[in-house]
């Protein structure tokens, strides 16, 4: 396989429909807003997303979530000493850091896009690995109406629970949001993790569905949707232009399904690509 020699930008227009995209543990799980109105999805939530539709792929995931654990390892320290290589290394005082970051690129395919710090308690050795895939917060188009409702639940959890069966809680959702991010990967990263041109396509593949089999009770089925996914491949390692130019020439517009427009600038030279979701 080809290491990535080309820049890539690409950006994912989506909507979210009656849900809850990414909630704010610090304010009661309401969807996230910034102080103008305009709904968030954070770029942690986004790779966690990533992480999981790679993992329905078949492709090995360092950073797998309790639910989706295919491994029955309990931590990310038990995950890495599982590696004879990596425990070897560790084992070693003056352990050598880069082997360390290679074999774990090799071995998991987010370590080798998006990057991973191994710094476990009680080890001596330190690994930080820079990723190449970066990937922005997913900002709404326009301010978001957040709807709450309160439920309570109809039996008590434990036999003799002091709280009665109508505790009251609190639900959230978006009405409705058209939401966009971007990213971008680089070559020069790409060539330090092994990255390849096999490994970006996986990529475009999962972005594509990225909201398949990942549904919950504030996610419904259904209730978000990749609706275009924006490609764009450079000639060169550095990029014929800068990434800002790149997602500037996107223009996406529209309130409601029914009147959105998504438009892309021809950039002299710069291949685009425009996927529909799935």
């Amino acid at each position: 396989m080809t290491t990535l020699d080309h820049k890539i930008d690409f950006a994912v227009v989506f909507s979210v429909k009656n849900a809850n995209p990414n909630g704010d543990p610090l304010n009661g799980n309401r969807p996230r807003q910034n102080y103008d109105g305009f709904g968030e999805v954070s770029d942690v939530c986004i790779k966690r997303k990533l992480r999981n539709r790679l993992q329905d792929m078949g492709e090995a995931i360092f950073v797998q979530s309790n639910d989706r654990n295919n491994d029955g390892f309990k931590s990310l320290n038990d995950r890495a000493d599982a590696i004879p290589e990596l425990k070897k290394i560790k084992a070693d005082k003056k352990g050598n850091a880069d082997v360390y970051a290679s074999i774990a690129s090799q071995t998991w395919f987010d370590v080798r896009a998006f990057g991973q710090v191994f710094a476990f308690k009680g080890d001596s050795l330190s690994v930080g690995v820079r990723g190449p895939v970066s990937i922005h917060t997913a900002m709404s188009l326009a301010p978001i109406d957040i709807t709450s409702i309160q439920i309570t639940k109809s039996v008590n959890s434990v036999t003799g629970d002091k709280k009665g069966s109508d505790t009251m809680g609190m639900k959230h959702r978006v009405d409705f949001g058209i939401y966009k991010f971007f990213g971008s990967i680089n070559t020069q990263l790409a060539e330090k993790t092994g990255f390849t041109n096999t490994d970006a396509e996986k990529l475009k593949e999962a972005l594509i569905s990225l909201f398949e089999n990942d549904a919950s009770s504030a996610r419904p089925e259904g209730s978000l949707e990749v609706h275009k996914v924006i490609w764009w491949e450079h000639n060169s390692k550095l990029g014929q232009y800068s990434s800002a130019k790149v997602h500037r020439s996107l223009h996406v517009e529209g309130q409601s399904l029914s009147d959105l427009t998504i438009s892309v600038e021809p950039l002299e030279g710069l291949e685009v690509y425009e996927l529909d979701g799935k």
